[in-house]
């Protein structure tokens, strides 16, 4: 192909926040310019100079600049994006699934860091940690009072440099040092396990640079251990997205070859392509095909076995265009709850060594021609998250929440619902009951544990047994934009 094409998503995490996403499309950098609006800009430069010479103090004519080129992007919608040296970095490292650190997935509790699992042959995997371990330190900065993502940039660093971490072992009630040595860490987007005697799960978290390989290596391993697995659940909640090729790949894994799985459009020409089931696609080098090698091991079985595929409203902008894809030719059913609506294409630019812009350029459809922006994809079954309801659905943010969001560019958009309004309204009154609790009484179950409620009703759809179908969700339609 005469293009490299990304996705690339960015995730706000916490309680209750949603998933804000991007995606992105890289391009080569367009050859002709559009004219220049000179008395603007000559405009642009006086203010410039008045701010320089008159202000109340000197300013940094660096700075300055760059905030205006930020201003001036994030003006026109919540997913375009000016890049300085340390956020391309960042975003490179979320595409890349890479970083340099000592390998564990956490999360907070009780105001420390917990250790939700090492990442496997890690550093911390190597030093012995564990899941439920309590990091009370990182070298000499005691964690309570710092926010997580204070904490993991504290245990992030240069390759081959020492960081101490006090760790507190539950389960043996005592405290101990381990110093790690910090190294270039891979991400695991992929997990899988069989759940009960014919039945798999497996989880993408992220679509990333490794996550074909992992997934078909998850897949390959599943039927070795269930060569007669009757069923499969495929859990993309709460995955913001990732690279297209890997999007393309996984749908392909499931769907018959060559078929459509995504197409693009917008204004320049490079940004109306279709991807479509077929190697070329996502294939990164002529030797090695992941899901060739895994269907070939499987012997096709993935394209027969019975499908459900889990979603919320954290799925976003790659993991749509799988589910869009495997709803549009039926290949699977599609539980859970309305997904995010990211529906637009950005290309990102490299102005500098170390600079980029990233700019909305396109929206892509599905197979059928369904356009995602700013209405997501509806299951065919909506669940709620416990067996008690949803308590806090009516607070997450989709894409037609965003300020700025880009219209649909199909469907007439509504206005703001009042009745989901007032829902909203309800949500925080119950949140505010719900802090008062224990950590461990208002958390919801992990994903993929015999507690996962939703993942016990696809398995229930698979078997063919009655299914507790939500009463509450409801689909939200794209809404208007208040002017």
């Amino acid at each position: 192909m005469g293009q490299k094409l990304k996705i690339a998503g960015w995730i706000s995490v916490g309680a209750l926040a949603g998933a804000l996403t991007t995606v992105s499309l890289q391009t080569v950098a367009r050859g002709n310019m559009a004219p220049l609006p000179l008395e603007e800009l000559q405009q642009l430069a006086a203010v410039f100079g008045m701010v320089k010479s008159d202000y109340v103090e000197p300013v940094d004519e660096k700075k300055l600049i760059t905030e205006a080129i930020s201003g001036m992007v994030a003006s026109l919608d919540p997913h375009s994006q000016y890049f300085d040296k340390k956020s391309f970095k960042e975003f490179s490292e979320g595409t890349s699934g890479k970083f340099v650190g000592v390998g564990i997935e956490i999360s907070q509790e009780d105001g420390l860091v917990k250790i939700v699992s090492p990442i496997e042959g890690s550093p911390a995997d190597r030093a012995g940690l564990k899941p439920n371990d309590l990091i009370t330190k990182i070298d000499d900065t005691p964690v309570k009072g710092l926010t997580l993502n204070e904490a993991v940039k504290r245990m992030r660093g240069e390759p081959k440099t020492k960081v101490l971490l006090t760790i507190f072992r539950k389960s043996e009630n005592r405290s101990f040092p381990v110093t790690i040595l910090r190294e270039e860490i891979k991400t695991q987007s992929v997990k899988s396990k069989i759940v009960e005697p014919g039945y798999g799960w497996i989880r993408v978290s992220q679509f990333q640079e490794r996550t074909v390989d992992d997934f078909a290596r998850k897949i390959e391993e599943m039927y070795k251990q269930e060569p007669q697995l009757k069923g499969l659940v495929l859990d993309l909640r709460n995955d913001p997205g990732g690279l297209l090729d890997a999007a393309v790949a996984l749908s392909a894994a499931f769907l018959p070859e060559n078929v459509t799985v995504v197409t693009t459009n917008g204004q320049l020409e490079e940004s109306k392509f279709t991807y479509k089931a077929t190697p070329q696609f996502w294939r990164r080098n002529s030797s090695n095909d992941p899901i060739a090698r895994m269907t070939a091991a499987t012997g096709g079985a993935l394209k027969k076995v019975p499908l459900v595929v889990l979603v919320n409203e954290g799925s976003a902008s790659a993991s749509e265009i799988v589910a869009g894809a495997l709803q549009d030719y039926k290949r699977g059913t599609l539980m859970g709850s309305q997904t995010f609506g990211k529906g637009s294409v950005q290309t990102v630019r490299q102005l500098g060594p170390d600079t980029a812009l990233k700019i909305t350029t396109a929206r892509y459809y599905t197979p059928n021609g369904r356009a995602i922006q700013a209405k997501g994809i509806v299951p065919e079954v909506m669940l709620d998250e416990t067996e008690n309801g949803n308590v806090f659905s009516a607070l997450r943010t989709r894409e037609a929440d965003l300020e700025k969001h880009l219209s649909n560019g199909k469907e007439a958009e509504e206005k703001k619902d009042p009745a989901r309004e007032k829902a909203r309204e309800d949500a925080i009154k119950k949140l505010e009951e719900e802090s008062k609790k224990p950590v461990a009484e208002r958390r919801l179950p992990e994903f993929g544990s015999d507690k996962d409620f939703q993942l016990i009703q696809a398995l229930n759809q698979l078997k063919g047994l009655p299914v507790k179908v939500s009463t509450t969700l409801a689909v939200r339609k794209a809404e208007k934009k208040e002017d």
